[in-house]
């Protein structure tokens, strides 16, 4: 009992110098950004030596959302919506793909595997200038058709203003609620599927108040501008992507590549004795059976695309608006306007959306745990 004691006093002792510093300069800086997003500290006596900070509530928020001044926030925050997008799809697919292909053993797969993997080893900043010089608009890729002859390409792949998939962002809280009328719907059906009662009632109920308000109940409410602003996909961004699907590939197809190692080699035979071709046994048997393995690739590339500054600065650099991402901004916000207060609101935002993915994996690796 007593030696019981001294370890647990010996744990607590050697573990308090982290949990201090922990506690002072993660979760202390992260309260105070969150009291500085709640502040007017920026509108003209930022650079004071005791600068004055007034407390506004919501107000740094809601410019960010209505505001006249702020759209390129609003397009940023769009922006960031379809680099983890398509940053999950192109990872995912890819990094499966390369995983298939390697689990049949070719001939040289150590060089193969290795090569995929490289990529993950170098920093944003070296994929960025890597990429810059290969979406160079007067050289790279745009110069290879002149390769067979044909007129050199043209596109902007860093710097287009075009959009396309375009929408009205007076009807966002539409569209989002829509989103989440799918996501409810779906969370009810599985849960009918289960036989869990109590999460199909809550499903269901919320599912019904989202269908009234996309349906019915926004009609009543007045719009969050009173003017049209569009916003949508911008071509500039697909650059930016190819670039983050390039270096990130390579980790799911490690992640893919381990599950499928890890699957009993009787499933396989199984299935081939069933007279399933190998397109069958993958796409019924394999994937199916590696879904943890998705969700937390799912996970942990999400919170991933939420940093991409140093890819998007060292590419298409932090002015260009095309290739923008609430990261970019929060910088030029705080360190270059020195709106302290709208930066440290934007941080926030970015930390919300951080903790939409990290306590999801959080509370699926505990589950997996137990």
């Amino acid at each position: 009992m007593v030696g019981s004691r001294k370890n647990t006093i010996y744990a607590i002792l050697v573990l308090l110098p982290s949990i201090i510093l922990l506690v002072v300069f993660v979760y202390g800086f992260i309260g105070n950004s969150f009291y500085l997003s709640f502040t007017d500290w920026g509108t003209g006596t930022a650079l004071r030596e005791n600068p004055v900070k007034n407390f506004v509530g919501l107000q740094n928020y809601r410019e960010l959302f209505t505001g006249f001044v702020h759209e390129r926030f609003r397009q940023d925050l769009v922006n960031a919506i379809f680099y983890s997008v398509f940053l999950l799809i192109g990872t995912l697919s890819l990094g499966l793909f390369l995983a298939i292909l390697l689990d049949k053993n070719p001939k040289g797969e150590n060089i193969f595997r290795t090569t995929f993997l490289f990529p993950m080893a170098l920093s944003f900043i070296v994929t960025g200038t890597i990429w810059r010089w290969v979406f160079s608009p007067k050289g790279g890729v745009n110069v290879i058709p002149t390769w067979f002859g044909l007129k050199k390409g043209e596109f902007l792949w860093l710097s287009s203003r075009e959009l396309v998939w375009t929408f009205n962002w007076q009807n966002i809280l539409q569209i989002v609620a829509f989103i989440l009328f799918v996501i409810f719907v779906i969370f009810s059906y599985l849960s009918w599927k289960k036989g869990k009662r109590r999460n199909l009632v809550w499903g269901a109920s919320i599912s019904g108040i989202l269908f009234l308000y996309v349906l019915i109940i926004h009609r009543f409410l007045p719009p969050i501008l009173p003017y049209e602003e569009i916003h949508g996909f911008s071509l500039a961004t697909i650059g930016v992507i190819i670039a983050a699907v390039w270096q990130y590939s390579g980790y799911t197809m490690a992640l893919y590549l381990a599950g499928l190692r890890g699957l009993p080699i009787t499933m396989y035979e199984s299935a081939k004795m069933d007279g399933a071709t190998d397109l069958t046994y993958y796409l019924k048997v394999a994937i199916p059976n590696m879904w943890p393995i998705t969700l937390s690739a799912i996970i942990i590339l999400s919170h991933i695309s939420l940093k991409l500054f140093a890819l998007i600065f060292s590419m298409a650099g932090a002015d260009n608006a095309s290739t923008g991402h609430p990261a970019v901004l929060m910088y030029l916000t705080t360190f270059r306007a020195n709106n302290f207060s709208i930066g440290a609101a934007i941080s926030v935002i970015l930390f919300l959306m951080s903790a939409l993915f990290i306590i999801p994996y959080l509370i699926q690796s505990y589950r997996t745990r137990r």
